[in-house]
Order: C-alpha cells, then sequence, then structure tokens
C-alpha cells in the first residue's frame, strides 16, 4: 500500500513539473496526476530505449516521470488542437 501511495505522489509532482515546464492546456490535479503517472512509464521506456538513465531514487523517478509527462502532454496537445 506505501508504494502505491509514493507512487501517486510522485507522479502527481511529476506531472506537475511537466505541466509548468510544457505549458499547454491546464489538466487541472487529477489530469496532472495521471499524466504524471503515465509519464513514468512512458519516460522509462523511451529513456530505456535511447540508453538514458537518470539515476535511481525518487528524484531518477521524478525527473523521467516529468521528461515522460511532458511527451505526452505534447501529444494530447497536438491531438486535441490545444496550445
Amino acid at each position: 500500500m506505501e508504494g502505491i501511495i509514493v507512487t501517486i505522489i510522485l507522479g502527481a509532482i511529476a506531472g506537475w513539473l511537466g505541466s509548468q515546464i510544457y505549458k499547454g492546456s491546464g489538466l487541472g490535479l487529477i489530469g496532472n496526476l495521471v499524466v504524471g503517472i503515465l509519464g513514468g512509464f512512458v519516460g522509462y521506456w523511451g529513456l530505456g530505449k535511447l540508453g538514458v538513465n537518470l539515476g535511481g531514487g525518487y528524484l531518477g523517478y521524478i525527473l523521467t516521470a516529468a521528461i515522460g509527462a511532458i511527451v505526452l502532454l505534447f501529444l494530447i496537445n497536438l491531438v486535441t488542437g490545444k496550445k
């Protein structure tokens, strides 16, 4: 149970960070949370394919998930036509 709570908190931080870096349409707290958690998967997959490792621990997860969140926000805004 603790792992789920940590994942949600870190995902929220990563989603917020991604939305601050990529200024697009606001998704709100829940949207940022979802984008941050999904961004973690996208970031680890994408950066893993490129052979990039941003380190372990919470900071590495947040940075990786934030990069994934930025990619997701870009794709969401590309599909919806919003800036």
